[in-house]
Formats: C-alpha cells, sequence, structure tokens
C-alpha cells in the first residue's frame, strides 16, 4: 500500500512535468481561464443580474463560470487529451507490461488534476476577491469546496471515460471539446440565459455540467437561510462520477487501436 501510494506520488509529479513542458496545454490548463476572468470582468463587470433571485455584479456570474471552466478543463479536457496521447503512443501499453500497478499511473494522473483544478480555483477567487472586488459569505465556503472536490473527481473520472470513444491522438481535442464545450453554453454557464424552453431546461439538467454550475452558483450566492448547499446537486455530480468509474473500468483501452 505505502509503495503504491510512492507510486502515486511519482506519477502525479510526472505529470505536472508533463503538462509544464506543453506550451498549449499549459496554457489552456493554466492561463486561458485567468485571462478569461479579467477579460469578462471588464467588459461586463459594470452590469447586474439575478443570480437565485438576489441582484448582483456580473463579475459574480463570471467567476462561477470560470470555476466551472477550469474544472473541467483540467480534470476532464486534459485528462482525457492526456490519456489519449499516452495510449496511441505506447506509454499505456508499455506500463501495462511492468510490474507497476497500472492504476498507480492513471490515479497519478487524476491526482494531477484535482491539484491543477483546485490551484486555479484558488487563485481565481483571489483575483475576484481582491482585484474585483467579489464578495461571497464565509459561511458558504464548506458547501463550495465539498461541490469542487466532488466535481473534479467526477469530471476527472468522465475524462478517464470518454478517452475510450477517442480513435487517435489527432483527434483528441477535438471530439473532447466538442462533447463539454455545447453544454457550457447549454447550461448557462457562460452566458445568463432568460426563461428557457421546459423541455431544454430538463435536458440540461441531466448533464453533470449543470447541476455543477447550479451549486457553485447557489455557494458564491446563497439563498436566504440557506447554507449554498442543495444535496440534490451534488448526489447528481456523485451519479456521475459513478457513471464514470463504471465506464472507465470496462470500456479504458489501454493499447492503440489496431
Amino acid at each position: 500500500m505505502i509503495a503504491e501510494l510512492s507510486l502515486v506520488r511519482h506519477f502525479t509529479r510526472y505529470a505536472n512535468r508533463v503538462l509544464l513542458r506543453n506550451p498549449g496545454a499549459a496554457f489552456s490548463t493554466l492561463f486561458l481561464p485567468l485571462f478569461f476572468l479579467v477579460v469578462f470582468t471588464l467588459s461586463f463587470g459594470h452590469e447586474t443580474l439575478s443570480i437565485n433571485g438576489q441582484q448582483v455584479k456580473d463579475t459574480t456570474f463570471t467567476l462561477a463560470a470560470i470555476l466551472v471552466y477550469s474544472i473541467a478543463q483540467a480534470c476532464y479536457t486534459n485528462l482525457a487529451v492526456t490519456s489519449t496521447i499516452a495510449r496511441e503512443s505506447g506509454l499505456l501499453k508499455r506500463i501495462r507490461g511492468t510490474p507497476i500497478p497500472p492504476r498507480s499511473y492513471l490515479l497519478g494522473q487524476a491526482v494531477n488534476a484535482v491539484q491543477v483544478s483546485l490551484l486555479l480555483v484558488a487563485v481565481s477567487l483571489a483575483v475576484a476577491c481582491l482585484a474585483f472586488g467579489v464578495r461571497f459569505p464565509a459561511a458558504t465556503l464548506p458547501a463550495l469546496t465539498i461541490t469542487l472536490v466532488v466535481g473534479a473527481l467526477a469530471f476527472s473520472l468522465l475524462g478517464l471515460a470518454i478517452s475510450a470513444a477517442i480513435p487517435n491522438a489527432d483527434a483528441a481535442t477535438a471530439v473532447v471539446n466538442l462533447s463539454i464545450f455545447p453544454l457550457f453554453f447549454a447550461s448557462n454557464v457562460f452566458i445568463p440565459f432568460g426563461r428557457l424552453p421546459q423541455w431544454f431546461d430538463a435536458l440540461t439538467q441531466v448533464f453533470p455540467v449543470r447541476p455543477f454550475s447550479e451549486a457553485i452558483k447557489l455557494a458564491l450566492v446563497p439563498t436566504p437561510g440557506s447554507h449554498g448547499f442543495d444535496v440534490a446537486d451534488p448526489l447528481e455530480l456523485t451519479g456521475w462520477a459513478i457513471i464514470g468509474l463504471v465506464a472507465s473500468v470496462r470500456w479504458f483501452r489501454w493499447e492503440p487501436r489496431r
């Protein structure tokens, strides 16, 4: 057990070095969310809108969007793309052919993704609060923390699962972005839609982005008398985590398609 934990730490450091040595991945994962936060806030931060029945600055809505995007980018997109590249390059096959438990590599990748995403969250919160004056109740910090951790776990497992559907390394970015970016816009993440058709609203609730976004907004702008926590959203994210785990165990591929 101790030896495997040591392997997980080793692969976590390895994944971090690989990320930092890839300028494109490092920029899109580490800097793009902060760039969006600054640009959107400077462009629309003076406007107000309604979140959970309360009028707040657009900056708060933007912060919630960036938190969702940061977690999804680091845990889902990055993990799916790097797993596909490792598979197609033969790295996963070589690891599986050694005495090293293959799950140690995957756990190391997932731990790194969660670490990076939570670091992005901390930096985004600091920039939004210190530079743009965003405020949220300290009492809701536990709810926000639970939501972020459960969301990071769910998107990490879903990232591993979706990699099985990616045919090759060249298609990885396109397939992953196609599977997640439409949900950002349909789930009221980047654009504050008004009333949506009932059928469309119900459809977006099925996918994990919508409950994750709503849970973060509730933690940042809690309804009166609440602690910023609605158990239904984390439960739905947990359900998606279980789906991702089952799909990963069943269909994750260690070797390239022949």
